[in-house]
């Protein structure tokens, strides 16, 4: 089974050295490194992001002049050359057996399309990252449970023959509600699973800018935007870098 890894990255010089220094080992460490390929999504930087993307051996940098998160996904879709497309932040940090993980749950059930699972944030106060675990079990679950899909936009696979099949990304949406758009519009054909023992490291640089409440609240309104009236609610986003 061949493996995309595509990392969108906009003005992400701080982050992405780290990010893909932990991708390429956890690349390593997986049954196949000979078919996992790494592709990250240089979206209209204006900084040295491609520059150091390019410095990292196995790493393919691929140029998105039109800046947006959307257009970066697809992008990437477009250039995968594996059955399985995954997709991470560049201020991630994929813990290990990630990959390992995350191709079993694709190998056992033919009938799933998209495995996602949640974050944990490595910078982040105790407390923060224990409210975060309460929001997954006590909210985040029960709602993937009534509504059959949930994908974290940072966390996710997909069989590529499905994204095609659905028509890729919406790039009409800047930010706000794109998982759970493609989660929901995945779902019509094939099962999308969330997996709680495959979470990623990721960034609270939101949290930290915008405020924990302020950040939750976004993402819930915009999650239930998209599970009932199949568009996101939120049209603006802010750059947090």
């Amino acid at each position: 089974m061949q493996l995309s890894i595509i990392v969108p990255a906009y003005n992400e010089e701080k982050c992405l050295p780290t990010c893909l220094e932990w991708l390429l080992a956890e690349v390593a460490r997986s049954p196949q490194p000979s078919s996992v390929e790494v592709v990250v999504i240089d979206n209209a930087s204006t900084d040295r992001t491609a520059q150091l993307a390019c410095s990292f051996a196995g790493v393919r940098v691929v140029q998105e002049p039109v800046k947006g998160l959307t257009r970066a996904r697809q992008k990437g879709l477009a250039e995968a050359r594996g059955d399985i497309v995954a997709y991470i932040d560049a201020d991630t940090r994929m813990p290990p057996g990630w990959i390992t993980r995350m191709l079993r749950s694709f190998e056992v059930n033919h009938g799933v399309v998209c495995v996602s699972g949640p974050y944990i944030y490595y910078d982040a106060s105790p407390l923060t990252r224990a409210l975060v675990r309460l929001y997954w079990i006590c909210l985040a679950t029960p709602a993937y449970w009534m509504t059959g899909y949930m994908v974290v936009g940072g966390n996710f696979a997909a069989r590529k023959q499905a994204l095609i099949e659905i028509g890729g990304f919406d790039t009409q949406i800047a930010f706000y509600g794109e998982d759970t758009n493609i989660a929901r519009r995945l779902h019509a054909v094939g099962e999308v699973s969330f997996v709680m023992r495959l979470p990623m490291h990721t960034s609270s640089r939101r949290f930290r800018a915008e405020g924990l409440w302020a950040t939750g609240l976004s993402y819930a309104a915009n999650f239930l935007s998209e599970v009932i009236l199949s568009r996101p609610i939120t049209r603006f986003y802010r750059d947090v870098r």
